[in-house]
């Protein structure tokens, strides 16, 4: 996997990109507050799209590169993803997306770097048990195509607690790292059968949304 570093406001980014032959579109994402972009659903993305010719490049935020846990406020999470954003050399149409924190950091960037779409996994719709507290404009404020990807059993925001204009598409039992329990249930899917829904859930929307509207 070719690495390289980028500038950015606030130190350098890592960024590991998964290339794609003829990519149809170049999916640019970022990790949470609390991770990093070994998380599991970056992982998948990044093995299963390429191979289906989307380009995808993880971005390690500058604070993880400097060994700190904490993530910076909102505003600084936006500097670093819009400047790894605009230093991107892609022909193909750029989407633009992370997990929990860097979802939110998406949408809130989408339009400046002139993203195609927006793909938002566990996006924390509102912080666990305060539902006043709600992120819904946030989201609606991305300007592009967004699909958000959430478990049926994530605090910070389940399926049902979206506006029904959101395309969205939930996974049965997962929690708020898309992450299933070991013993399916009735209300759950295998962790074979949610990485399948994630990774090809995904595909589609690239392909109808963005892919399906790409002209010249």
């Amino acid at each position: 996997m070719p690495e390289r570093m980028a500038d950015t406001p606030h130190g350098p980014a890592r960024l590991v990109r998964h290339p794609a032959r003829s990519a149809a579109a170049h999916l640019v994402i970022t990790h949470g507050a609390g991770g990093g972009i070994d998380a599991a659903d970056l992982v998948a993305l990044a093995d299963f799209l390429p191979r289906q010719g989307f380009a995808v490049t993880r971005v390690d935020m500058p604070w993880r590169v400097a060994g700190r846990r904490i993530a910076p406020r909102p505003p600084v999470i936006d500097e670093c993803f819009e400047a790894v954003a605009r230093g991107l050399r892609t022909k193909a149409p750029l989407v633009i997306g992370g997990r929990s924190a860097g979802a939110r950091s998406a949408c809130r960037v989408a339009t400046r770097v002139g993203a195609a779409g927006v793909l938002a996994l566990a996006f924390p719709l509102h912080p666990p048990g305060r539902p006043e507290r709600s992120r819904v404009d946030e989201l609606a404020a991305a300007g592009v195509p967004t699909l958000v990807v959430q478990g049926s059993r994530d605090p910070f925001g389940r399926p049902e607690e979206f506006p029904e204009t959101t395309e969205l598409m939930p996974i049965p039992g997962a929690d708020h790292a898309l992450k299933v329990p070991a013993r399916v249930r009735e209300d759950t899917v295998s962790r074979e059968d949610a990485v399948a829904i994630l990774c090809e859930g995904v595909l589609e929307w690239l392909v109808r949304e963005v892919a399906g509207n790409r002209t010249g």
